[in-house]
């Protein structure tokens, strides 16, 4: 896959679950949460009123610390298709 045809696919899987209206496993919000930014390269820190949310994001950010954007990007299709695949 070409960096363009993985942009484009990242972008369509970010699409798929903005629009998704049903709730979402707090697990896969995670996985999704840290390989977003990290593809992203959003360097923000978590900033939920929740301190306990804010240690679970930070653990999640600390998992996939040595990944590239692009292997991010793959990780993160990869776990939407699952999820849509099989709601796990």
């Amino acid at each position: 896959m070409t960096s363009e045809e993985l942009d484009i696919a990242f972008k369509k899987a970010v699409t798929n679950i903005n629009e998704h209206s049903e709730p979402f496993p707090a697990d896969l919000l995670l996985r999704l949460y840290s390989y977003y930014k990290v593809a992203t390269r959003d360097q923000e820190t978590p900033s939920s009123r929740t301190p306990l949310i804010n240690a679970f994001k930070t653990n999640a950010l600390f998992q996939t610390q040595n990944l590239s954007d692009e292997e991010a990007k793959e990780l993160y299709i990869e776990c939407v298709n699952h999820y849509f695949l099989y709601r796990k």
